[in-house]
């Protein structure tokens, strides 16, 4: 199945070369569109990926595997780590060493909470965790990825308006520096060359504009 919000693009158009089960809704934020999509799911067990995800031969092969008999360990979810990549470089620190998502899921007793960003499966059952891994390209261009923090700031400040107080400098500014601070220095970012510094980078920037738009959405200001 292929959930697509009216792509502008070829994208319905390669998908119908892979299945005739496609299906358009106008996008709302994330985990709003997943939590629509899941029902309309036909088999119990989804695997769910993203279009900036891959699914390697080997992921294939230990997904099939399970399915065989999904229920035999009593998991209802599964973890799956991601191979991240950003501006044409594998990166191995920078805080996306560890990075998972659960993908691979039971459809009638899981689903995301409501999170405007970083969404996540949420289950009363067991969760495990597979071997391998997803393929994760989240850049395409610099310009793109720019634009994809502002969007998800914008959506994160309706999230945070519920748990912050009165804006200060410390979110403006003590924030912004230790996200930097943190992805770059402690996480190893450095490691990973230029393109760690520009992560370090664009995390403290998310960070600030979370903040700012925050700050525009309390006054009812675009």
């Amino acid at each position: 199945m292929v959930v697509d919000s009216f792509s502008t693009d070829k994208t319905v158009e390669i998908a119908r070369e892979y299945t005739d089960f496609i299906i358009q809704r106008e996008f709302d934020y994330p985990s709003f569109q997943k939590n629509w999509a899941i029902p309309q799911a036909t088999h119990e067990w989804i695997l769910l990926v993203d279009a900036d995800e891959r699914v390697t031969p080997e992921l294939k092969s230990e997904v099939l595997e399970i399915l065989k008999d999904p229920g035999k360990d009593n998991y209802v979810a599964y973890w799956i780590k991601r191979m991240n990549h950003f501006m044409g470089e594998r990166i191995h620190y920078s805080g996306w060493r560890n990075d998972k998502v659960i993908r691979l899921f039971h459809r009638d007793q899981c689903k995301y909470d409501d999170r405007h960003v970083h969404e996540e499966i949420v289950t009363p059952g067991k969760v495990g965790i597979l071997k391998n891994k997803f393929y994760h390209n989240t850049y395409t261009t610099f310009d793109a990825y720019i634009n994809k923090l502002n969007r998800y700031a914008s959506w994160q400040a309706e999230d945070y308006d519920k748990k912050t107080k009165r804006l200060t400098p410390y979110h403006f500014i003590i924030k912004p520096l230790w996200a930097f601070f943190k992805h770059y220095i402690i996480q190893s970012g450095f490691r990973d060359g230029v393109p760690g510094l520009v992560i370090g980078y664009v995390q403290a920037y998310a960070v600030f504009m979370r903040y700012v738009k925050l700050w525009l959405f309390r006054k009812n200001r675009k």
